[in-house]
């Protein structure tokens, strides 16, 4: 008795350290998530003082392409190289990345720096959105990432909203310049916590084959679809030379994209992903969530500046009930998944209450009060939080741990090209509805000196009140009609959820199919051990024949001597060197009989 006392007090100490080592990992990886989504957004309340400073209008929507840019290019670049090469040096690699494109805008003289900077923490950022979810993959069992993955989707909904804020605090008070430095001291703490605390299963040293060829024509076609949304009606008239150029070479990069990845080794984007059910309706459904989602999110700021007569912090401010309820919802469902195991239910309610808010939103005048505006963005957020880390947790579920980073990072691709599309489609109706209601409504004789173009928050509260309430007007008219049109897209979004395939989630982490090359993170690999090589372990664990008698329970197995049946004495042990295995030299991976 006292022999079986002893060796479970031995247990629960090798147990609790390396549980709390989890804990700041995470912690670590929702710093780098939370520099990597601030800076899609810091800058948007910046942009004017900053061209100004600099002398650089003509370049001024280059500061937030180029960031958007390379980070999109990146995403399933760090995927798969995650999965061939180890996350944990390609992590920190990325951190580091990140941390010198901050110097270099930090101490940009001109706007050409400044956007070399940004495109260098794009090149890094991408790497931080992407990696940070597929490591929590690679240390928590399914059944349990659900919770982390729902604070995870908080911390999106808490940048989109403290970003343009902090941004315009930045700018009134120390400088704009303190946008980029203070990504210094976070950045350092997120390297710490992962050369510290993180510890990844090791694999064999074989050299990986690298999809160059892939890679290069990936950059091609999302550099073209990139440009193509943000210039197309903006910058260049849609049926531009230009246009129609980026439009081509979009289209045949990404057939050879297709061609190349059909013969690549190690292709990039591998094409048996999309045989897989749930990976080609998740993935859908997440292109029309970011469709709706930053369709709205991309005017709604400036509808509420004009037709409210907000200023900028205000019309910030008034986006927060949609982000708050996207961050309850978004933890709440995670802790729900992780405690019921049952997750189809709630992207299929979350897109139909976004559908109904988008509906409400609709049917929005100028002359409604602002809490029912504040109250329709809350019930969208409260949609969208039920759908976004759920579908990523669906994703990552239906594929083996060899090839979660990939899964993952190709999702999350088409979730960003989702969101250009969003962002072009809503501007593009939003700015052509607009301008021909202007011309129809405007009095003869009246207007800016720059005529239509030039009408500003500032401008529109100054004139007249007979020409103020027609350009409000007019604002309101041209945006909500659009909302209404994403409705019947987000209910395909629904439809398709219907058919998602409900697999039980993993309790255990795969170990018998890790990934080869695991390797660089200086950590051994835990393998599966049965019968008598598991008692022996825990024996000599505890220092006591007996400790053996709980290894095993009816048909059991026991990763590095901890019980599989448990989810979180296996997802301690992970992390606790003391209680990894390692593979001895030569010897095949896999498990042990």
């Amino acid at each position: 008795m006292t022999a079986t006392t002893s060796s479970e007090k031995v247990a629960a100490a090798a147990i609790a350290t390396p549980t709390r080592n989890i804990l700041l990992v995470f912690a670590g990886l929702m710093v780098t998530m939370l520099l990597a989504s601030l800076d899609q957004t810091i800058f948007s309340t910046a942009l004017p003082t900053i061209v100004g400073e600099l002398d650089g209008v003509q370049y001024m929507l280059w500061v937030t392409t180029a960031y958007i840019l390379a980070s999109t290019i990146m995403l399933p670049v760090y995927g798969k190289l995650g999965d061939l090469i180890g996350r944990k040096g390609l992590f920190i690699f990325a951190i580091s990345l990140f941390l010198v494109g901050s110097v270099v805008g930090g101490l940009a003289p001109d706007m050409g720096q400044l956007i070399v900077g940004r495109a260098i923490q794009g090149l890094g950022g991408g790497g931080l959105m992407i990696l940070s979810q597929a490591i929590i993959a690679d240390v928590v069992p399914a059944r349990e990432r659900g919770k982390y993955m729902g604070i995870m989707g908080g911390v999106f909904a808490l940048s989109s909203v403290a970003g343009p804020l902090l941004g315009g605090w930045f700018t009134e008070g120390p400088g704009w310049r303190w946008g980029f430095w203070m990504n210094i001291p976070l950045g350092i703490l997120a390297i710490l916590s992962a050369v510290i605390f993180l510890k990844l299963p090791k694999g064999s040293q074989k050299k990986p084959r690298i999809d160059f060829a892939g890679m290069v024509l990936l950059a091609l076609a999302s550099t073209g679809l990139v440009l193509t949304t943000t210039w197309g009606g903006n910058t260049y008239d849609w049926d531009s030379p230009t246009i129609i150029g980026l439009i081509v070479g979009t289209v045949v990069a990404a057939i050879a994209f297709i061609m190349v990845e059909r013969r690549a080794t190690e292709p990039i984007m591998p094409p048996h992903l999309f045989k897989d059910r749930n990976f080609n309706l998740t993935t859908i459904a997440g292109l029309i969530i970011g469709i709706a989602m930053f369709g709205a999110l991309a005017y709604l700021p400036t509808y509420l500046q004009m037709v409210t007569g907000a200023d900028a912090t205000q019309a910030g401010l008034l986006m927060i009930p949609l982000m708050a309820g996207l961050l309850i919802t978004s933890i709440g469902s995670g802790q729900l998944v992780s405690r019921t195991g049952h997750y189809k239910f709630l992207p299929i309610i979350g897109t139909i209450i976004t559908a109904g808010a988008l509906l409400l939103l609709s049917t929005m005048t100028a002359g409604m009060p602002v809490w029912i505006i504040c109250a329709y963005l809350a019930i969208m957020g409260i949609g969208l939080g039920m759908c976004m880390q759920i579908l990523i947790l669906i994703v990552q579920n239906s594929f083996p741990l060899r090839e979660v980073g990939t899964a993952t990072a190709s999702n999350n691709y088409f979730r960003q090209i989702g969101a250009s599309l969003g962002s072009a489609i809503v501007g593009s109706l939003f700015v052509t509805k607009l301008s021909t209601l202007l011309v129809e409504r405007m009095p003869a004789g009246t207007g800016t000196a720059g005529g239509n173009n030039s009408l500003t928050p500032d401008i529109v509260r100054s004139l007249p009140d007979s020409v103020r309430s027609v350009i409000i007007g007019s604002y309101n008219d041209a945006l909500t009609p659009v909302f209404l049109y994403m409705v019947p897209l987000v209910l395909v979004a629904t439809v398709l959820l219907f058919f998602v395939i409900e697999k039980p989630l993993a309790t255990t982490l795969d170990r018998d199919i890790l990934p080869e090359s695991l390797e660089i993170d200086g950590a051994t690999r835990v393998v599966l051990e049965t019968g008598a090589e598991a008692q022996a372990d825990l024996a000599a664990a505890a220092a006591a024949p007996n400790a053996a008698a709980g290894g095993r329970g009816a048909g059991g197995t026991v990763v590095a001597g901890v019980d599989t049946s448990d989810p979180d004495a296996e997802l301690a042990a992970l992390t606790d060197d003391e209680s990894e295995t390692a593979i001895p030299s030569g010897e095949a991976a896999g498990p042990r009989h």
